[in-house]
């Protein structure tokens, strides 16, 4: 077994370090009793009942979990779709500008997607708002679900598939009942990070957003530029509260699931 090198230690230390002292003390001066986040006034939680009583920052909420989760369920739905065309079917005509289509929003600039897609709404006459910005989310979205569902798609054994049609088994019911459920783990993963990156998202929100559609990166970015509140230290640990317990519950259940998995393949080697 190979051991780490001190140097190997200090460079990790260092680098979680970087990464994760900024978002403990956010949550610390969430909890701080002075109006200057700078500045510890004691413990308190007045800033989160503030929080609650603070419209504009719900209505952004509201608007950003409506945005995600929808924008989520669509985008697996048509990543998934996509994932199994470029696993399953490998000739067709416009193949290569299919993949093009579908990966573009990766390597693509936000400033230039979200450009892109405001001056398709305003050709088409669409109203921006909700619904532009959900569109948005789904497009850029998309393509990152495709990405994680297609990697479990070429490590799938076709062979369960096979099983299951000699046995009489119709194509639609063989996806439902075999390939549905061994690479679910990797949709759920895809819903989760396009969910994420959702709520996360402040540019291209920013280009196709109108009235009454703000969302709450939006609003605490146009906050922070006039200053930094306790308000917005507590909201913003509300969301990493939220993303952690996401991840955490997925980690669970893909756990739980492996183990099963293999409980299942010792009850069949012994049977």
């Amino acid at each position: 077994m190979n051991r780490l090198s001190r140097f190997n230690i200090v460079s990790l230390v260092l680098g979680f370090a970087f990464l994760y002292i900024p978002i403990l003390l956010l949550v610390i001066y969430s909890f701080n009793a002075s109006r200057l986040v700078t500045v510890w006034g004691g413990f308190s939680t007045r800033w989160y009942v503030s929080l609650f009583q603070n419209q504009q920052l719900l209505d952004a909420a509201l608007v950003t979990f409506r945005v995600a989760f929808l924008s989520a369920s669509v985008a697996t739905v048509l990543g998934t779709l996509a994932a199994i065309v470029l696993t399953r079917y490998t000739r067709f005509h416009g193949r290569i500008l299919f993949i093009g289509m579908v990966f573009a929003p990766l390597v693509m600039p936000e400033v230039i997607t979200g450009l892109s897609l405001l001056l398709l709404f305003v050709a088409i006459g669409l109203e921006r708002g909700f619904m532009t910005i959900t569109l948005a989310h789904i497009t850029f979205s998309m393509c990152f679900v495709a990405v994680v569902v297609q990697s479990r798609l070429l490590s799938f054994d076709r062979s369960l598939e096979e099983a299951a049609q000699d046995l009489g088994a119709t194509p639609a019911r063989t996806f439902f009942t075999v390939t549905l459920p061994v690479i679910l783990p990797a949709i759920v993963a895809g819903w989760m990070l396009a969910f994420t990156l959702s709520l996360d998202d402040l540019v291209i929100a920013s280009f196709t957003s109108g009235p009454g559609a703000t969302t709450l990166p939006m609003r605490i970015y146009s906050q922070v530029r006039l200053g930094v509140t306790p308000e917005i230290n507590a909201v913003s640990t509300i969301l990493i509260g939220v993303v952690g317990i996401g991840v955490i519950l997925a980690s669970l259940v893909n756990k739980r699931r492996d183990v099963q998995r293999r409980r299942d393949e010792q009850a069949a080697a012994q049977g």
